[in-house]
C-alpha cells in the first residue's frame, strides 16, 4: 500500500478592490472596468465579478471578484492583460487601487461589500429565505425526522436542523438567489 500524497484543497478567493475615476471620466472608467472583467472571463479559474458604482457623484467604485484559488489570483494579476489595463486605467482613475483579499470561512463574515441602498428590500429577501426555507424543512421533517425519532429531542434538534443549515447555505439559496437575481435586484431603468 502506497502513501500517496494529500491534495491540497483549494480555497476560493474574493478580492474587493475600490478606486476613483478622475472628474469627467467616470464613464471612461467603467467602461475599462467592464474591458478588464471581460478579459478576467477568458481567464483560468476566474468565477465572477461585480461592479459596484459609488453611491454618489466622486465617490469610490468597487469591485468584487472571485477566483477558483489564489494561485490563480496571482496568474491573473501578472498576466499581460490585466498589467496593460491597470497602465491604461491611471489616465482616467485616481491613485493606486486599495485592495481587500478574503478566502474561506472569513468571506462569509465580513460586513457586506454592498452600499445599502444597493441590497435588496428586506421583504424580497424575507419572501426569498421563505421560498428556500419551506421546501427545505418540509422535506427534512417528512423524508428524515422518521429516522430520527429514536433519538433524545436535543440531538434529534441538532442533527435536524445541521441538515437544513447546510441544506440551505451551499445547496438552496445560492441556487435561489441565482434565479431571482432579476426580482431581487432589478437592472437600474434608463
Amino acid at each position: 500500500m502506497t502513501n500517496a500524497p494529500a491534495k491540497a484543497e483549494t480555497v476560493r478567493v474574493t478580492r474587493i478592490a475600490r478606486r476613483r475615476a478622475r472628474p469627467g471620466h467616470e464613464a471612461e472608467y467603467e467602461a475599462m472596468l467592464r474591458e478588464m472583467f471581460a478579459r478576467m472571463r477568458a481567464h483560468k479559474g476566474f468565477l465572477g465579478g461585480d461592479l459596484i458604482p459609488p453611491e454618489t457623484p466622486g465617490g469610490e467604485y468597487q469591485t468584487v471578484v472571485r477566483f477558483a484559488s489564489e494561485a490563480e489570483l496571482q496568474a491573473w494579476d501578472m498576466s499581460d492583460a490585466r498589467l496593460e489595463l491597470l497602465e491604461r486605467m491611471k489616465a482616467v482613475a485616481e491613485g493606486e487601487p486599495e485592495f481587500r483579499k478574503l478566502s474561506g470561512l472569513e468571506a462569509w463574515f465580513e460586513p457586506a461589500v454592498v452600499p445599502a441602498t444597493m441590497h435588496p428590500p428586506r421583504m424580497k429577501m424575507a419572501v426569498v429565505t421563505w421560498l428556500g426555507i419551506f421546501p427545505t424543512v418540509s422535506f427534512f421533517l417528512w423524508f428524515v425526522l422518521p429516522w430520527l425519532q429514536p433519538l433524545p429531542f436535543l440531538p434529534r434538534t441538532a442533527i435536524l436542523t445541521a441538515l437544513i443549515v447546510a441544506t440551505m447555505t451551499w445547496v438552496v439559496m445560492p441556487r435561489l438567489t441565482r434565479l431571482l437575481r432579476g426580482w431581487l435586484s432589478p437592472a437600474p431603468k434608463g
